[in-house]
Formats: C-alpha cells, structure tokens, sequence
C-alpha cells in the first residue's frame, strides 16, 4: 500500500481498535523497531504453537476440547504469520 505520495506503507503487525489494518509511513524509527520486535515475536510463538500442536493432533486419544483448542491457537498463530509475510512481501523490491 501507498500514501497519496506515492511511499510506500508498511502493514503493522497490530490493528487499531475497530480491528482494521495499521499502517507506517516512515522505517528505522521507533515504531519501526517496535513493530520488527512484534513479528519476531509472534514468529517465536507460532513456531512454539506448531511443535505443541504437532504431537497432539496426531494423538488419537487427543480429546475434542484439546483439538479445538490447538486449532484456534494454530489459526491464530497462522493469521500473525500470513499477515507479517504480507507486509515483508509488500517491502520487497520490485512488488
């Protein structure tokens, strides 16, 4: 995404309060340095939420709350995931 400008904007790996997208403008500041040390951590943690969920999916003794549970913490840890991808992708030259 672009400013009226025609700079470009980087997706923020957090949304605003309606949950909509937040955008930047500038990179190196503080909230740029901010937002790199979100996406590692989310990273981090949707790393971590893969290696728990692996054995426990394929534990067919694994109960139905425990399932719907890793579910929803891999959906999450994928949405983080998707959405970081998207703003690096959109930084990349030539995109």
């Amino acid at each position: 995404m672009r400013d009226e400008e025609g700079n470009l904007l980087r997706l923020l790996p957090w949304t605003n309060e309606n949950g909509d997208p937040c955008y930047l403008s500038t990179e190196g500041g503080r909230l740029s340095r901010l937002a790199d040390r979100l996406e590692a951590t989310l990273l981090a943690s949707a790393e971590d939420v893969l290696v728990r969920a692996k054995p426990l999916l394929a534990d067919e003794r694994a109960g139905e709350r425990e399932l719907r549970f890793a579910g929803l913490r891999l959906a999450e840890a994928l949405q983080d995931t998707v959405r970081i991808a998207t703003s690096r992708g959109a930084r990349l030259p030539g995109a």
